[in-house]
């Protein structure tokens, strides 16, 4: 998308989705950690979330926390037919309730002000939560998506945005995966489906 291309985002009309933001996932020794290390060390992950973060916040903009199912004892018992998705978190006790693994990675705890989203089960942030209903109620119809992991979680959050009407604003460069191949597959195949925006991280901050 070209800097022309790029939507503007009004903060009455805005919101960031922070999806996963678990030291499971983003910080040394997180059970995830090593699945994405690869690509988010070459992506420079951790720095783009931190500058989008703080862009946003800036422009006014509300953060939305959308947490993964922090696992616990008993998940998925007589269940017809969890994912394989579910499975593997709860096999690895993924997010695992009062774990360290589960708690905020420090950068990114939320703050007054910000709004923590129930948890979701699978890889939609909007799948039985109350998501969509609180951006309703805050009016938001734009979404821009940051977090983990791309091809799951953000790629499922988003598509069902879209589906429900929102304006969706993938981050390419904010966000990892296992491998490259499944972040391009994710920005380059999937993504244009169904995001209005695929933007940098630099070209979201000229925009914001």
């Amino acid at each position: 998308m070209s800097r022309s291309d790029t939507p503007s985002y009004e903060p009455a009309r805005s919101a960031l989705l922070f999806v996963d933001p678990y030291n499971d996932f983003l910080a040394e020794g997180g059970k995830l950690w090593p699945l994405v290390k690869e690509v988010a060390e070459a992506q420079q992950l951790h720095d783009n979330l931190r500058a989008v973060l703080a862009a946003a916040r800036a422009a006014g903009l509300p953060v939305f926390i959308v947490p993964h199912r922090q696992w616990v004892p008993g998940d998925l018992e007589n269940w017809d037919h969890p994912s394989p998705y579910q499975l593997g978190a709860a096999r690895h006790q993924v997010f695992a309730k009062g774990s360290w693994g589960a708690e905020w990675f420090p950068d990114f705890a939320p703050r007054p002000g910000d709004t923590v989203v129930k948890e979701h089960w699978g890889a939609s942030g909007f799948a039985n939560t109350d998501l969509d209903m609180l951006l309703k109620q805050h009016k938001v119809t734009h979404v821009i998506l940051i977090g983990l992991i791309a091809n799951t979680c953000i790629e499922a959050t988003g598509r069902f945005a879209a589906e429900l009407g929102y304006h969706v604003t993938l981050v390419r460069d904010a966000t990892a995966a296992a491998s490259p191949l499944a972040l391009q597959c994710a920005h380059e195949i999937n993504g244009p489906t169904f995001a209005h925006a695929i933007l940098t991280t630099r070209a979201l901050l000229d925009a914001l």
